[in-house]
């Protein structure tokens, strides 16, 4: 969004609250985008306009979102996220579309409207998006619209296995190892169709792992046959954790994470939680084993 706003004019600045995950690298992101959490005290940015992408839940953005109340005069959400039932609502004039299968989807439709012309840059950043939020097209929500967006942007010189190599294919020994390690703690509940994953911080430590390096531990869970709902629990610090819960699409799991102060989508969600993980462990295997129907 920002190359196509750029290309009509507009003085754009690119701002992320965390360091960019070692995964999109080979976009040299560093190059175009500031951190929020590197800012000095006197460090200011005022602009007309905010778009804030891939959230409509301002609690995410702790500390940012009240600097942009304080110096943008406009902010807007542009995301494919339910909307909370006990969240914050979006900013108005925010754009939600809980159709669309990823963001990119939805900068794609804004910038064609605003009538930009694609070119290769915009389609290899519009590209990377689709493809990894869609694990490879396959949560596309039963629309042919990713492939279609995809097919026009592959018309450009995007070299799409560079992307996927950089998104998927990227493995050190390290993570590997860090993989078995966790894979062969899994606890399963229901004759194997609820799974449960803790990771450890220093088990990231040991493997010199960024924390980011751990969601790909819940996709391969979702691999497993007779499985229906994955909870992966991430120790980020003593008793701060990020939990993150999957669904094959039988199962609701939206409101699990509501209540821990989280959200996503139905079948995808999560939440940051603080307090003791034998609580969390208990409270969430509860409320997720009472969705399932009960045995004769």
């Amino acid at each position: 969004m920002a190359e196509s706003l750029r290309k009509i004019g507009k003085k754009v600045n690119v701002i992320n609250l965390d360091r960019t995950p070692k995964k999109y690298r080979f976009l040299k992101p560093d190059d175009q985008i500031s951190y929020f959490e590197e800012w000095g005290q006197d460090q200011k940015v005022f602009a007309d306009l905010a778009l804030v992408f891939d959230t409509n839940d301002s609690r995410l953005l702790p500390g940012f979102y009240e600097y942009l109340q304080a110096h943008v005069k406009k902010t807007v959400f542009i995301d494919h996220h339910p909307i909370l039932k006990n969240g914050p609502p979006p900013p108005p004039d925010s754009i939600i579309n809980t159709a669309a299968a990823s963001t990119g989807e939805m900068a794609f439709d804004l910038i064609q409207s605003m009538g930009i012309k694609m070119d290769a840059v915009i389609a290899r950043y519009l590209y990377t998006s689709i493809v990894f939020d869609t694990q490879l097209f396959r949560f596309i929500r039963n629309s042919p619209r990713s492939h279609e967006i995809c097919a026009e942007l592959l018309k450009h010189p995007i070299n799409a296995i560079e992307i996927h190599r950089g998104l998927f294919g990227n493995q050190t020994p390290q993570k590997i190892a860090f993989l078995a390690k966790a894979l062969n703690s899994i606890e399963y509940f229901l004759n194997g169709q609820i799974a449960l994953l803790k990771i450890q911080k220093e088990d990231l430590q040991s493997h010199e792992l960024e924390t980011d390096e751990s969601r790909d531990v819940i996709d391969m869970l979702m691999n497993i046959e007779n499985l229906e709902v994955a909870i992966l629990i991430r120790e980020d610090s003593a008793q701060e954790f990020k939990v993150s819960l999957r669904s094959k699409g039988t199962y609701n799991l939206l409101s699990a994470a509501e209540k821990l102060g989280g959200g996503g989508h139905v079948f995808s969600a999560g939440a940051y939680v603080r307090g003791n993980y034998d609580i969390l462990r208990s409270e969430l295997l509860k409320h997720l084993i009472s969705l399932f129907p009960k045995s004769e």
